[in-house]
């Protein structure tokens, strides 16, 4: 959560600091502020709101700066205000200012010391402790200034550092949080991601835990508490800035959602080849794959729903148990590991905080670690013995949608893979599978641009005050995720159920008011257990919205709406049942006349607790 962004070298730095805002406020959008080297001293804007409010209070460039530093916030500590917006200022406003972004987790003792040696807050954050830690140790030096306020932080952060005493500088450090350095002939950033820069530069250097970075237009120069180290190999990455613009596309989210037949295809792309499985990356040898006993997969949000369907999937197909669990639960539990079993952690950022805590914790305790992102060079795979990387491009959209369905195509492949190497299922079957696996994205384009009633369902029901969603098997994560959609950008309290345990609780909240949306898709014997439950809300008298694959008219004599996907074997029907529960919410957070991409309270990457 928060973005930063920091710029040194030949160019105005005003427009390029609210550039990379506009690519990082998916991280939050609380409030948001620059800081600039002017002649006169450091210059500062904020302003409480999203983007847009900042841009209104800075009014026309007007600035030669060259060097400057933006911010923009999701609040932890201290109301949305414009005094808790950063960069925040030390003492003498005028010469140092930082942005940061995590918790100070020990900030009220710095703080009292720090007030008994005379210095004055001015905000209510955790954040403001740092400029004053750094300038009570600043004697000339920035780099061992930032060196010596980072030995007394407790917690999770990244900060930038700016002084006016120092042109052309800018010092960032941090500690289980984002930061990337982006390379530029004659120019230089620090970011909390590379969407941050990606117009300007595709070409990056790694961050490490402990370390600290000064830059000049001239280069990066990296220290650890020893001293500086050599020369930071650059990486060049593959993604353009068109992920991070719209498209088109009246909303990111939008895009995202009709972006997924390509997620999917790239994520899939050399690693199934017309039958053949090609998957290299699990980190296991075939003989410790042959031997294990049990996986976990630890994840929040979207990714767990996505780990449950992976349960489903691994233990239908290689045979071996598997305990999807939320990572903010999980990490606290004191879990029994042992080297036989396999933690899968799946974050969409590779920031997410319990996600990697949790990883962190399976790793201590002697299992193998698998961590499956959509971001290079992010924490997490500083954390594990090996990484799978989704290849969903950029997801600006605060609501996952195309990381979800990315996230259950490489869950397939790997548990197609352990099958294979347990031999848990026939060659042929898997060749079978993969073929549809590879035949999914075109399946996936044909639903999103053919013709489906969920404008008119929309309609029909974007004023109700309550819905259930409710799912079998495979189908329940796929109802959690939808129920999940439609709470996160529509504000619709949202109950999401195992069928079977509806008539336990839950059918209690039902009336000739209430939507009730079933995934009823395919499932051998589970799709008749499902009807049955079907029927049980319309003795009720609400109304019944199923998710139904092609060709079944039978769901037809049981729901009052139908909204079909095409056909695919029952494992892999998650892909496609969730993405009619996409549109549905966003149509109707949209007839709510709500902003999708930036739902109140949340951000896109959770990385504190």
């Amino acid at each position: 959560m928060c973005g930063i962004i920091g710029y040194v070298g030949g160019r105005e730095a005003k427009a390029l600091l609210l550039h990379g805002l506009e690519r990082l406020e998916y991280r939050g959008y609380d409030s948001a502020g620059i800081a600039l080297r002017e002649d006169h001293g450091l210059d500062y804007v904020r302003a409480v709101g999203n983007l847009q409010y900042l841009k209104d209070a800075a009014g026309p460039n007007g600035s030669k700066s060259q060097h400057g530093l933006g911010h923009t916030r999701w609040a932890t500590h201290g109301g949305v205000t414009e005094a808790n917006a950063h960069p925040l200022t030390g003492c003498d406003h005028s010469r140092i200012a930082i942005a940061l972004n995590g918790i100070v987790e020990n900030y009220r003792e710095l703080k009292g010391a720090l007030l008994a040696a005379g210095h004055t807050f001015t905000s209510e954050t955790d954040a403001e402790v740092v400029v004053h830690l750094i300038e009570s140790h600043y004697d000339g030096d920035v780099v061992a200034a930032v060196r010596a306020a980072y030995a007394q932080l407790e917690g999770h952060f990244a900060f930038v550092v700016i002084h006016n005493d120092h042109p052309d500088l800018l010092v960032g450090a941090r500690h289980q949080c984002p930061l990337v350095v982006g390379v530029g002939e004659g120019e230089m950033y620090l970011a909390s991601a590379v969407a941050a820069f990606l117009r300007d530069t595709r070409r990056i250097q790694l961050l490490e835990d402990g370390e600290i970075v000064a830059i000049t237009p001239e280069g990066a120069r990296f220290y650890d508490s020893e001293g500086e180290l050599e020369d930071k190999e650059i990486v060049d990455v593959d993604w353009d800035d068109e992920g991070a613009v719209k498209g088109g596309y009246e909303t990111f989210m939008l895009k995202e959602i009709y972006e997924q037949p390509e997620a999917v295809s790239e994520t899939i792309g050399d690693r199934a080849r017309r039958g053949k499985l090609v998957l290299d990356g699990i980190g296991l040898t075939e003989l410790e794959i042959r031997n294990l006993r049990r996986i976990v997969i630890v994840a929040c949000g979207t990714a767990y729903h996505a780990g449950v369907v992976g349960r489903y999937i691994i233990e239908e197909w290689a045979r071996v148990p598997v305990e999807p669990d939320i990572a903010s639960e999980w990490r606290y539990r004191n879990p029994v590991l042992s080297k036989d079993t396999l933690v899968i952690g799946i974050t969409q950022s590779g920031e997410t905080a319990d996600t990697i805590a949790a990883m962190r914790l399976a790793r201590a305790q002697g299992a193998r670690t698998l961590a499956i992102t959509n971001m290079m060079g992010t924490q997490i795979t500083r954390e594990v013995d090996a990484v799978l990387y989704t290849r969903a491009g950029l997801e600006m959209g605060v609501a996952a949608t195309k990381t979800f369905t990315a996230q259950v195509a490489l869950l397939s492949l790997i548990a197609l893979k352990l099958a294979q190497i347990r031999k848990a299922l026939p060659e042929e079957e898997i060749e079978f599978i993969l073929e549809e696996l590879y035949d999914l994205p075109e399946k996936m384009e044909k639903f999103l641009d053919g013709d489906h009633p969920v404008e008119e369902i929309a309609q029909r029901f974007y004023d109700k005050p309550f819905f259930l969603y409710l799912g079998r098997h495979i189908g329940l994560p796929v109802a959690l995720e939808g129920a999940l959609k439609l709470k996160e950008i529509s504000y619709i309290p949202t109950e999401a159920y195992s069928a079977g345990e509806m008539k336990h609780g839950p059918i209690a909240l039902l009336d000739e008011d209430s939507p009730v949306v079933c995934v009823a898709t395919d499932q051998r014997v589970i799709y008749d257990k499902v009807v049955s439950n079907i029927q049980e809300v319309r003795a009720r008298g609400a109304h019944v919205i199923a998710i139904a694959t092609d060709g079944n008219e039978d769901i037809q004599h049981h729901a009052d709406d139908v909204i079909y996907v095409p056909s695919s074997p029952a494992f892999l029907q998650a892909i496609l049942a969730v993405l009619p529960l996409q549109l549905l919410a966003y149509r109707i957070a949209r007839l709510r006349g709500l902003n999708v991409d930036q739902p109140r309270n949340l951000a896109k990457t959770v990385t504190v607790e």
